[in-house]
């Protein structure tokens, strides 16, 4: 025996609803809110619409996919939130920190999130695109 483990196999089943909430934040989308939330939900928008129908209707293939955009994302969004630690220190002995690293970091997280994005086949929500950007 060599000791090693394997990775576990990643599911093949629908989403949960925790990684429902993981795709709508990282493609930029609101929250849906719950049932009974009124006009501000989902499901009077077409756009929002479809992108839950998209969500809940992927191929057995397609959901590993899926999580594995998903665990990328949170891996590197967790980069982001350790880089703070270093926002302090500009150079300590030889070692000189990245000054845009925290840019860096949210570069690619955001590559990520538009992976997914693409992926799904749905637009990048609101919260992923420029704030001076238009769309009509």
């Amino acid at each position: 025996m060599s000791g090693t483990t394997a990775d576990p196999p990643i599911a093949n089943t629908p989403l949960t609803e925790a990684e429902l909430v993981l795709c709508r934040r990282y493609m930029g989308y609101p929250a849906m809110g719950g049932i009974n939330s009124g006009q501000q939900s989902w499901r009077f928008f077409q756009a929002y619409g479809f992108n839950e129908w998209r969500m809940r209707n992927m191929a057995p293939e397609e959901y590993v996919q899926i999580r594995t955009y998903l665990g990328q994302c949170q891996t590197l969004e967790t980069a982001i939130l350790g880089a703070s630690d270093n926002l302090d220190t500009d150079q300590a002995a030889v070692w000189h920190h990245n000054r845009a690293e925290v840019q860096d970091r949210f570069g690619l997280f955001n590559r990520w999130r538009m992976q997914l994005c693409a992926f799904f086949g749905i637009p990048p929500g609101p919260g992923l695109r420029p704030a001076n950007r238009i769309v009509i």
